[in-house]
């Protein structure tokens, strides 16, 4: 039987059912079936890794981001951290709906989405003030007017006075702006973020212990210093939620928005607008799917100032989405997530709508939570009274234990998914 038959068989069977069989499915559908790499994108990225596996890992193989000595002022004692990253093709969902709406504010967001991805990563490694940030933007003029490349460089700038006020300093240095419609369609917002950070108060990750809990940090919800609701969407998977969730009419309205060489069974499948209403708060999905990537800079500065001993790791579930913690482990140590938090309403909609299996979605999305502090279990009531000071929603999601022979790396355990079992060998997990 093929995989969509299967799926079709599986997907059509009673809740109970679905249920038992869920392992047998998994065994017969590889990772490289899933509706992400069918529609040309990567959650574990594998092909990416094996293309670095021979750069230099940097002076700390476990740590979130690669840890490089000072070659900047050549401090023995100091490390020079750098990191690349960007909004994805979130940037593409701004685009669907400023032409629909008119609303230039989507792209003061897709700016922070830039800039949060490049500082959220080196908040992992212990780094929090000094920033160094480069923005890059690459567009088509056909489709990308000037006032667009104004309203970015006005959001990345609004984004950074925000953050200098909780003690957050970046230096916005400039960038590359480029007219490159021979390459792009319409728009790629990335950026890089450098810091020089001492030897002593970096997070490197080798302290964590079998034993040690992990702390998950809430993707929705409003903190003290967002403005209004946050879905927890973030910056990844959104090539899943784009095609899942809207409707097929913006393949035809906006043919520019879409990989002409991607089979058209998979292009924009689902059933709305972004104008469409989803919750009785009256968001709409567009407020949902382009809901700013929260950052976490403000909390994790007070923490890693004054805590940082109770710190073993930090890992942003970011590209990987509750996997992402896996590639980060001491040799010899798995993890178990049994406690996750509810599903937010987001991520309830593309399960409803999405055919795409439980694996795929913990996989592919943050599913609630996005950042993840691992702590002795001593400490954790306090981190997550803290965090509630912030306005962020944490909880203790889950445990590490030590790893076992023919054991998964991960495994999580949900009331609604059942338990799903990753590893890091055979399927690129």
């Amino acid at each position: 039987m093929s995989v969509p038959l299967v799926r079709e068989y599986f997907t059509g069977l009673p809740c109970h059912l679905r249920a038992s069989c869920r392992f047998v499915f998994q065994l017969h559908v590889s990772v490289k079936d899933s509706l992400y790499q069918r529609r040309g994108v990567s959650a574990s990225k594998e092909e990416v890794h094996a293309a670095i596996a021979k750069l230099d890992q940097g002076l700390y193989p476990h740590a979130f981001c690669r840890v490089f000595p000072d070659y900047l002022a050549q401090d023995p004692e100091w490390t020079c951290l750098s990191h690349a990253d960007g909004a994805g093709t979130k940037s593409l969902l701004a685009y669907l709906y400023w032409r629909e709406t008119g609303n230039m504010e989507v792209w003061n967001a897709i700016a922070q989405d830039a800039l949060v991805m490049n500082l959220d990563d080196l908040l992992c490694v212990g780094a929090y003030r000094h920033f160094v940030y480069t923005s890059t933007i690459g567009r088509n003029k056909r489709w990308i007017p000037a006032e667009v490349l104004k309203a970015l460089i006005e959001g990345t700038v609004a984004c950074i006075d925000q953050l200098r006020a909780y003690g957050v300093d970046i230096h916005y240095v400039g960038g590359e702006t480029a007219d490159v419609g021979d390459l792009v369609r319409t728009l790629v917002v990335d950026g890089n973020m450098t810091v020089r950070w001492p030897k002593t108060r970096l997070v490197t990750n080798d302290r964590i212990r079998e034993g040690d809990v992990i702390v998950g940090l809430a993707s929705f919800g409003q903190t003290i210093y967002e403005q209004t609701y946050n879905s927890g969407i973030g910056s990844n998977g959104l090539t899943l939620a784009r095609h899942e969730l809207l409707h097929k009419s913006y393949l035809h309205d906006y043919p520019e928005a879409c990989d002409l060489q991607l089979d058209a069974e998979l292009q924009y499948t689902g059933p709305y607008r972004l104008s469409d209403k989803v919750s009785d708060d009256a968001y709409t999905l567009g407020d949902w799917l382009l809901s700013p990537t929260r950052t976490y800079a403000p909390f994790l500065k007070s923490l890693l100032e004054e805590h940082l001993d109770w710190i073993h790791g930090l890992i942003h579930c970011t590209g990987g989405g509750q996997t992402k913690l896996m590639r980060f482990l001491p040799e010899g140590l798995a993890a178990i997530k049994d406690r996750l938090f509810p599903l937010p309403p987001l991520f309830r909609l593309i399960r409803q709508v999405s055919s795409a299996s439980w694996e795929e979605l913990f996989q592919v999305f943050n599913m609630g939570h996005r950042m993840e502090i691992i702590t002795p279990e001593a400490h954790a009531e306090e981190i997550i009274r803290l965090a509630q000071t912030f306005h962020i929603e944490a909880l203790v999601t889950g445990r590490i234990v030590k790893a076992e022979a023919g054991k998964p790396h991960l495994q999580i355990i949900h009331p609604d998914a059942g338990t799903i079992a990753y590893t890091l060998s055979g399927n690129g997990n």
